[in-house]
């Protein structure tokens, strides 16, 4: 296929681009999703490539980033892996594992994919055209920046793709950071003449106080570069939007109380562990949307002290986020609290590092062939060639509350025969957590279950179940249940939201008109 094809009477293509990570890009991609549904026009997003430890399993049991979900759910469509083709998920600081249409294609260290880019590049091309045969108007996203010169010559996901798909440029800057102005003028001149074609202006994210200020910097960026700015979007706190990757999480953004010294604003603190290879932590979204609950990064022993809940995360690497738990000091606090009856919550690998044992034949994740593991709860987990990647329906057999969600994992774990072999006493026998219809396990608890792992992401979605998890939690504190879901989680609203918001400070007509439509 031809790299530099034009879009010349084919699909038009709005497609977001940034000076730096995490300026917005996401964000605006999913406003424009949302505004060009309720105008009418079937809309689908598109990523090439997406570094991402965040990921999602789509109903044929493919693994797509989750940004691609959220805005198709902005578009009105079921999450698609042609979306984003080509996904990596870092495994450790050299090294990623390269997930092509769905599925793993192999682990690569970074010159090994950049010879590989070529035939990622021919599948995010196909995924693309199949996607916009399909649609009236697609809403791309690049990633990071374009102008990184040492990245341009094998360029996928920026402005090779843009290019490809004939699309018009939005370059986002964060205005909060600082320097938005030197940025995007230093965008502009890394760009080559075509690709600077390509830019239709620019759209400053983030910005707090009085627009009218700016207006001598469009005047100056209009004569230096052309293109002048085409909205400012204010600063919000409240869109309710998950976060494409742990970026946030770990500036200590999140959502909710994400401050250390904030931990004790709400009846209950979970305190989440942040662990080096963190991935889905948006698994706690739906706890930080609760009035009664803060929830917060915990990085130090020091930061459990105080925290009614402590949940382990997903990791794409179990057996080194295990070592850092034990290098820290932050395995001992685990431990010690677990002894004190703190609620200890464990998903997927977190859930696999409160077992015994986690075994790793085939070398998946490290040169060990087997880890000692928190010891909380009496079961084993052998790491896997194969990945599960599947969604879940399941029940709480506690609460006999449902549950939904997706597996996303190496190995399988196990209930080890005698519950009484290991070598911390709060572990004792272990009972089924949660069971599918069809009898599958998905996770155990402790005897009291104040202990408990499960392979789900999004078990604290299903806004029953959460309710009374946190009435059991609420209990134990002497304090009344709330029972009634006064925060159901649905993102739905914040999608609105952020479209009115975009509509109120962004010149989207002309950006409609500039790729012809209207």
């Amino acid at each position: 296929m031809d790299q530099n094809r034009t879009n010349q009477g084919g699909t038009p293509a709005l497609m977001f681009q940034g000076t730096c990570s995490n300026a917005g890009k996401s964000v605006l991609a999913a406003a424009f999703c949302r505004m060009l549904r309720q105008d009418g026009f079937r809309v689908a997003p598109f990523k090439a490539q997406n570094m991402s430890l965040n990921s999602f399993v789509t109903a044929d049991g493919l693994e797509m980033g989750r940004a691609q979900v959220t805005q198709a759910q902005a578009a009105g469509l079921e999450p698609d892996v042609r979306m984003n083709p080509v996904l990596l998920k870092p495994s450790s600081d050299v090294g990623s594992q390269v997930i092509v249409m769905g599925k793993p294609v192999g682990t690569m260290r970074v010159g090994e994919y950049v010879r590989y880019k070529p035939t990622a590049f021919q599948a995010a091309q196909r995924a693309y055209d199949s996607l916009a045969a399909e649609s009236d108007v697609i809403v791309l996203e690049g990633a990071g920046s374009p102008a990184e010169i040492n990245l341009k010559a094998h360029d996928i996901v920026n402005m090779a793709m843009a290019q490809y798909a004939g699309a018009a440029v939005v370059l986002v800057g964060d205005i909060d950071r600082g320097g938005v102005f030197a940025s995007l003028v230093g965008t502009m001149e890394l760009l080559e003449p075509e690709e600077r074609e390509l830019v239709a202006g620019y759209v400053l994210n983030k910005f707090r106080g009085d627009a009218s200020l700016l207006t001598p910097a469009y005047e100056f960026m209009q004569q230096r570069t052309g293109r002048t700015v085409l909205g400012v979007v204010p600063h919000s706190d409240a869109l309710g939007l998950p976060e494409e990757d742990s970026v946030s999480f770990k500036s200590g953004l999140a959502p909710a109380c994400a401050r250390f010294a904030d931990r004790k604003c709400a009846d209950i603190a979970i305190a989440v562990a942040d662990l080096p290879h963190i991935s889905n932590f948006t698994d706690g979204d739906a706890l930080a949307g609760e009035p009664d609950v803060s929830i917060y990064r915990a990085r130090t022993p020091d930061e459990l002290a105080d925290a009614d809940v402590i949940l382990l995360p997903g990791s794409k690497n179990t057996l080194a986020d295990l070592d850092w738990l034990q290098a820290t000091g932050m395995a001992g606090a685990v431990t010690a609290a677990a002894a004190r009856g703190v609620e200890i919550v464990g998903i997927c690998g977190g859930f696999q590092m409160l077992g015994a044992t986690i075994a790793d034949p085939h070398g998946l994740e490290s040169d060990r062939l087997s880890a000692r593991g928190l010891g909380l709860l009496p079961v084993h987990t052998t790491m896997g060639r194969d990945k599960t990647l599947v969604r879940q329906s399941a029940v709480h057999l506690d609460t006999e509350e449902p549950v939904t969600g997706y597996e996303i994992h190496h190995g399988a774990t196990a209930l080890e025969n005698d519950s009484a072999s290991t070598d911390h006493e709060s572990s004792g026998p272990a009972h089924t957590a949660f069971r599918t219809e069809d009898g599958a396990v998905l996770g155990y608890a402790s005897r009291g279950g104040r202990v408990w792992g499960t392979y789900l992401h999004g078990v604290f979605d299903a806004d029953a179940f959460r309710r009374r998890w946190l009435d059991t939690l609420r209990t134990r504190k002497n304090l009344a249940p709330i029972r009634t879901i006064v925060a159901p989680y649905d993102i739905e609203p914040a999608l609105d939201r952020l479209a009115d918001l975009v509509r109120q400070h962004v010149d989207w007509r002309s950006l409609y008109h500039r790729i012809g439509l209207r």
